[in-house]
């Protein structure tokens, strides 16, 4: 069994503008600096596409985590979707969407990933992972619409 969820963010940024912010590594460093977030194999500065990998070295929860990345789908300017490659889950994939109207740009973070405890990370996912990493995705996604435009 897998955990799922879901963030929406809002704003006046154009569309391909939201995009690139969010598939730039420099962004995601900057966006995820208190816990010690470096690109440290693959691609490790610029944006990242399609069929490319990034490792990244960060702490979580105090301990110190890797994790390599893929990005397995791309359309620009309206999704892609990155899937961890070696980790510490059993399984994570994270979809990106934007979406364009009249009033702006929506940004759709669609993540579901499946803990590494066994019979305890059903449990694990629910109580910590989720809100846990619900919160690093939020963080991200205003500084991609707040710091990143500076």
């Amino acid at each position: 069994m897998s955990a799922y969820f879901e963030c929406t963010t809002r704003t006046s940024t154009p569309k391909s503008e939201l995009f690139d912010r969010a598939r730039s590594i420099d962004a995601h460093k900057k966006s995820l600096a208190h816990s010690r977030e470096k690109a440290v194999a693959g691609v490790t500065s610029g944006l990242i596409s399609l069929g490319e990998e990034v490792t990244w070295r960060a702490w979580h929860f105090g301990l110190p985590f890797q994790m390599t990345s893929r990005i397995t789908e791309m359309k620009w300017p309206d999704y892609f979707a990155d899937e961890q490659v070696r980790g510490p889950f059993r399984r994570f994939r994270h979809v990106h969407e934007f979406h364009e109207d009249s009033a702006g740009t929506t940004m759709v973070d669609r993540v579901e990933f499946e803990a590494p405890f066994g019979p305890v990370g059903r449990l694990v996912e629910k109580l910590v992972l989720a809100r846990y990493l619900r919160e690093l995705i939020e963080r991200r996604n205003r500084y991609l619409i707040e710091g990143a435009a500076q």
